[in-house]
């Protein structure tokens, strides 16, 4: 499932492409992906201006501008496991079988929502309402942003006796984060995905934040990493999974790491949760 350096990659991608256009078609062409499309959506996207685009968490959000007698809405995209938005030049030619939703904008782009797996999704959030949506009222601070810091995930963190690993996939802790980057996060700080969420604090939270602030800043750099269906919205693949420390490493040696694989195994992968963690048992205590 895209992480918040694919979905960041994503949302400036299409940023260039349709901030300050407007939307002249939409075409739908199925009732529901993982849940139902709102009431109207053709009708409510059709000739609105993409006022930006950002993302919040793992979700791309478009804000609209306002229509006469109404205010602005939000368009929030959820990509799912397998969910796309490819841009390409128009015009709109016969949409393939999982081709959802496609927009052309007045300057002849396509934007294009593909989804195999069709665990995606599409809202419009009233003006004024995005900060109490169901999907977005839980989550945790974002890790790019200004409000999180050493103390910040220290207070996020007290009390909690789960792995640190489990911890910073609860979005309610710090939001965007997924399986990749908090192995290589945990990697670069030294940090056992072992140890209790609790027990990181202090110093170790001060080796954490920036951690999770470099390898996600490297992976947006790199356009995300490409693993399954992730492309970016002009179709290119991602990069980051080249430059991967211990992630799907199992076996081989850590970058930096003095580890005699023979008596050590070099990388570990460990089940936690469901998800496979992989970590260096010397280096990660």
């Amino acid at each position: 499932m895209p992480e918040l350096p694919e979905v960041e990659t994503v949302a400036r991608g299409l940023a260039l492409k349709m901030e300050g256009r407007t939307l002249v078609r939409v075409a739908q062409h199925r009732p529901n992906l993982r849940q139902p499309f709102p009431a109207g959506f053709v009708q409510r996207l059709t000739g609105r201006r993409v006022a930006s685009i950002g993302r919040r968490a793992k979700y791309v959000l478009v804000r609209l501008d306002g229509v006469s007698g109404g205010g602005e809405d939000t368009l929030l995209i959820h990509l799912g496991m397998s969910g796309s938005m490819v841009v390409s030049r128009g015009p709109a030619g016969t949409p393939g079988a999982h081709d959802h939703v496609v927009m052309e904008t007045d300057d002849g782009a396509v934007v294009t929502f593909n989804d195999p797996r069709r665990f995606g999704l599409m809202d419009l959030v009233a003006d004024g309402a995005l900060d109490s949506h169901p999907l977005l009222a839980k989550l945790g601070p974002e890790p790019l942003g200004n409000a999180f810091d050493a103390d910040t995930l220290s207070a996020r963190l007290a009390g909690k006796m789960t792995p640190i690993k489990a911890a910073l996939l609860d979005q309610r802790v710090v939001a965007g984060l997924g399986n990749i980057y908090v192995c290589e996060a945990l990697f670069r700080s030294g940090i056992s995905p072992e140890r209790s969420a609790a027990s990181v604090a202090g110093k170790d939270a001060q080796r954490l934040v920036p951690a999770i602030r470099d390898v996600l800043t490297e992976a947006i750099a790199a356009g995300g990493s490409s693993l399954r269906d992730y492309v970016q919205s002009d179709g290119e693949l991602g990069y980051f999974q080249h430059s991967f420390a211990v992630y799907g490493r199992e076996g081989e040696a850590c970058p930096g790491c003095d580890c005699d694989i023979a008596r050590t195994g070099g990388v570990r992968r460990l089940v936690q949760s469901g998800r496979s963690s992989f970590y260096c048992a010397r280096r990660q205590r």
